[in-house]
Formats: structure tokens, C-alpha cells, sequence
């Protein structure tokens, strides 16, 4: 009995889990739909508040209009006028106190993650952590700089230690490079194993050199 429970739960965890992230996503952009809407009903007449309640109420609507939006200002923030505007816009965030210090460090970790030009979770490796003898798996986000550069003799890298299975929480590691070994593994097979606390291994192969 306890056989077939477990093949059964095998069976159906998978599609429960994905339904719950996709839940979970479609209701944070319907939720932001909701809020636009709501910000609306100050601005426009007393007339418009029927037609705004009605949009509220259609199915998927709050989802198609936010991946609408985000496209248009992909498309916006892409072409030259784009990035003028964006620019002025940085700049004026800049001069908020308070506001500065959270949109520029939000700014740079997203324009690390997200941009094609960027080096944050590029590298799988292999570090010793939390002690000597202990081995886990990390990833490569840049080499340190600034002041921290200084007071580091050698050649160091900076890496962040995943926890498990909740990837989105770690720690922020600068390690000699002669301690980090290069895994072959792409950074979704690396992510796999982490998540699946070692379960899925994708398959080995000879570790190459670290890149800069």
C-alpha cells in the first residue's frame, strides 16, 4: 500500500507544485492590475467607475494587460528615445533621498542578473562550505573590487551559496580562486541539484578552467 501511495505522489507532485507557482504568479499580476485600477478611480470621474469595476472582473484580463506593458517597455527601453528618457529617470531617482539608496542597489543587482552583459550566475562551482572537508555547490558573480579588493592578497572571487531547496536565499562568499573548482554542469543543472537536495546529478565530465 505504501508503495503505490508513494508512485502516486511521485505521480501527481509535480503537476501540483507547477500549478501552484503558476497560481501563485498569475495572482501577484492580476494583484498589480487590481492596483492600477484602484489608483485610476482617484483620478478619473465618478462615470468612469462602472466601466473600471467591470475590467476588474474579467478573467486574465489584469495578465495579458501586465506582460503587455512590460513588452511595450521592453520595446520602449530598447531604441535610442528610450534610453534618453530612462536615463533622465535614473537621474531623477537619484535625487530622492531614501528612494536613491534603494532603487540604485535594486538597479544594479537586476541589471546584473537579467542583462545579457552581465557575469552574476554564469559558473557552477564547487566550494568548501560551511567548513573545511564540506563541499556544496555555488555560483560565480564577479571578482571583489572597490575597498574589499584591498585588503584581499591574491586573486579572489565572489560567490553566492544557494540554500536548499529555497534557492533565492544564501550567502555571499569572496573565496581565493585557487579554492573553486569549475563544474561543467550549466547553472539549471547546477540549480536542479541544489532544489532537489542532490536527488537529480547531472551527469560528470572533466571540470575545465575557471574563466574570468
Amino acid at each position: 500500500m505504501k508503495k503505490y501511495f508513494v508512485a502516486g505522489l511521485l505521480v501527481w507532485l509535480p503537476l501540483a507544485v507547477t500549478i501552484w507557482v503558476l497560481s501563485w504568479l498569475l495572482g501577484v499580476l492580476d494583484g498589480v492590475f487590481a492596483s492600477l485600477l484602484s489608483a485610476t478611480q482617484f483620478v478619473l470621474p465618478q462615470s468612469t467607475h462602472q466601466t473600471v469595476e467591470y475590467l476588474r472582473g474579467v478573467p486574465g484580463l489584469g495578465v495579458a494587460v501586465v506582460l503587455l506593458v512590460l513588452l511595450l517597455s521592453g520595446v520602449f527601453a530598447a531604441n535610442f528615445v528610450g534610453q534618453w528618457w530612462l536615463r533622465q529617470w535614473d537621474a531623477l531617482m537619484a535625487r530622492i533621498p531614501i528612494v536613491k539608496s534603494i532603487y540604485s542597489s535594486v538597479k544594479q543587482v537586476s541589471d546584473t542578473l537579467f542583462s545579457s552583459s552581465g557575469n552574476a550566475f554564469r559558473e557552477a562551482v564547487l566550494v568548501q562550505y560551511p567548513r573545511q572537508g564540506s563541499w556544496t555547490i555555488a555560483f560565480v558573480t564577479g571578482k571583489p573590487g572597490g575597498e574589499v579588493a584591498h585588503y584581499l592578497p591574491g586573486d579572489y572571487v565572489s560567490v553566492y551559496v544557494p540554500t536548499t531547496p529555497n534557492p533565492t536565499s544564501g550567502f555571499f562568499l569572496m573565496m581565493p580562486r585557487s579554492d573553486v573548482h569549475v563544474l561543467t554542469m550549466s547553472v539549471d543543472e547546477a540549480l536542479k541539484y541544489v532544489i532537489s537536495m542532490g536527488v537529480v546529478a547531472p551527469p560528470g565530465a572533466e571540470p575545465p578552467a575557471l574563466r574570468n
